[in-house]
């Protein structure tokens, strides 16, 4: 379990030394830099280039999945993660399961805490007899109203740590952003649980974490005193050695 606070208007406060030195790791390891991760959760750009609106971003989403799709068909084949939750292929709103929250609880007050939940994990499409299956690891998040502001939730059944961990939680911390600021209030919270989490295709003892190891060490060292900025970057280079 992980649960994280001290978020900026963006949805995450990174400490910028830490997140340069993931980077150049997952490209020596040939894996995909964060900011291609979160994508996956979260579109910031298109976001960012919505102004604001959030029908706007739902219209250039749709719009746009078939080339990010098409960019990577051996990973996104089956799909990405606001994909799922934004044209699941049923339900109302046309599947657009943010869309149907976001209604509900700016339509009204009182709106049943269970409403406010989107799920990415299909058994119609998802159980399937396959040995390896890359997607859907994230099964489902939830948002919970509170007096400090926002509470996300996500429940991932597995979790690739090195590969995905920093990218899953910065994508979800920009959810996050994006849904509590669509429901007028701050994202005060993000609580993540995974079943399973899994470090691959690299060790703990490989030479190349050095500078990441390094960087985090620089971030949570005597010398960093205010905890608010025990961030992503601090959270996520703690689990990752």
């Amino acid at each position: 379990m992980l649960s994280l606070s001290g978020f900026d208007q963006n949805g995450a406060a990174e400490d910028p030394a830490v997140r340069q030195a993931l980077d150049r790791l997952l490209k020596r390891k040939g894996r995909l830099v964060v900011d291609d991760v979160a994508f996956t959760i979260f579109p910031q750009r298109l976001w960012e280039m919505s102004r604001g609106d959030r029908t706007r971003l739902f219209t250039l989403y749709r719009a746009t999945f078939p080339r990010w799709q098409a960019m990577n068909r051996k990973a996104n084949g089956r799909g990405l993660y606001f994909e799922r939750m934004v044209m699941y292929g049923r339900g109302p709103c046309d599947g657009n399961q943010l869309e149907w929250i976001l209604s509900q609880f700016n339509s009204r007050t009182g709106v049943r805490r269970s409403m406010l939940q989107a799920t990415t994990f299909d058994p119609g499409r998802d159980h399937v007899a396959s040995a390896q299956l890359g997607f859907p690891c994230l099964q489902q998040v939830s948002f919970e109203p509170t007096a400090a502001g926002l509470v996300a939730n996500a429940f991932y059944a597995t979790q690739q740590i090195f590969d995905k961990a920093y990218g899953n939680y910065l994508g979800l911390a920009q959810l996050g952003e994006f849904m509590a600021h669509e429901m007028g209030m701050p994202l005060a919270r993000l609580n993540v649980m995974v079943g399973i989490a899994k470090l691959e295709r690299i060790t703990k003892s490989d030479t190349d974490f050095a500078p990441l190891v390094a960087a985090a060490h620089a971030l949570v060292g005597p010398s960093v005193a205010p905890m608010a900025r025990v961030s992503v970057a601090a959270a996520t280079a703690g689990v990752t050695h």
